[in-house]
């Protein structure tokens, strides 16, 4: 039951976040928010230990694992925290779907977990990336994806929906290789 209320969470956060970066229409929002960004960077005095901006406007901070979520989200909307929450619990999933947002050139992406997590630790702990919190194309796909895999689907399936939907009209994806059948 939990876990089916956490598929509809997904699924309703990624309808309500549809408006992804990689469209059109947010391209000059994902922009100004970059710049944001950095003059918000440059204007800080001190930042804490464990967070780290990056020059594309993202964020990045240490949690002590994976049931610590990053402070980034204590001002995002449930929904997005919900999925940022289940991204690790679908990491093999999620490493194998692509991102149509622009982020493997603009942030270095390789797949979709990278738009949540930049890295997983040998120690348990987990580098979060925000960058998930600010496109709703990012949010969309692994909120699907994870709602997919739970009713059953296979990655492979999951895949190939995913490049159908985002074939056109979106970013190139990340450099993703397609899951074992």
């Amino acid at each position: 039951m939990k876990r089916r209320q956490l598929v509809l969470t997904m699924t309703l956060a990624a309808g309500f976040l549809i408006s992804g970066c990689g469209n059109e229409s947010n391209k000059e929002d994902h922009k100004n928010h970059q710049e944001e960004s950095q003059i918000n960077k440059d204007s800080e005095a001190s930042h804490q230990g464990h967070e780290n901006h990056l020059p594309n406007g993202d964020i990045q901070e240490l949690t002590a694992s994976v049931d610590v979520m990053p402070g980034f989200l204590d001002k995002q909307p449930e929904e997005i925290a919900a999925i940022y929450a289940a991204a690790p619990k679908f990491k093999d999933l999620l490493e194998s779907m692509p991102c149509y947002c622009g982020c493997g050139d603009s942030a270095g992406h390789k797949n979709n977990y990278d738009c949540f997590v930049a890295e997983n630790k040998e120690d348990g702990k987990i580098v979060w990336d925000d960058h998930g919190t600010k496109c709703g194309t990012c949010l969309e796909i692994a909120a699907v994806s994870m709602s997919e895999s739970a009713d059953g689907k296979s990655p492979l399936e999951i895949r190939k929906m995913i490049d159908e939907k985002y074939k056109e009209g979106y970013a190139k994806p990340t450099p993703t290789p397609m899951p074992a059948s």
